[in-house]
């Protein structure tokens, strides 16, 4: 089961990892990958708005657009 919670503006879809017993955020609709993992609901939106502001930092250092441009 997904689920959708948004963290700093960008949604995120959360599910449960069963392998690892965790839950897994990703964002969505950004230019690259950014996911993160976490034990609880509080620690999820911790990890990822560090997993965010790491994302964004790289994207600008590297001049990269950060929204995926929809087609």
């Amino acid at each position: 089961m997904k689920n959708i919670i948004e963290i700093d503006g960008h949604k995120t879809s959360v599910s449960f990892d069963p392998e690892i017993g965790m839950l897994r955020g990703e964002f969505q609709g950004l230019t690259g990958g950014a996911d993160f993992y976490a034990q609880n609901v509080e620690q999820l939106y911790a990890e990822g708005a560090k997993s965010l502001e790491i994302f964004l930092a790289i994207c600008r250092e590297k001049g990269i657009e950060t929204a995926a441009q929809a087609s």
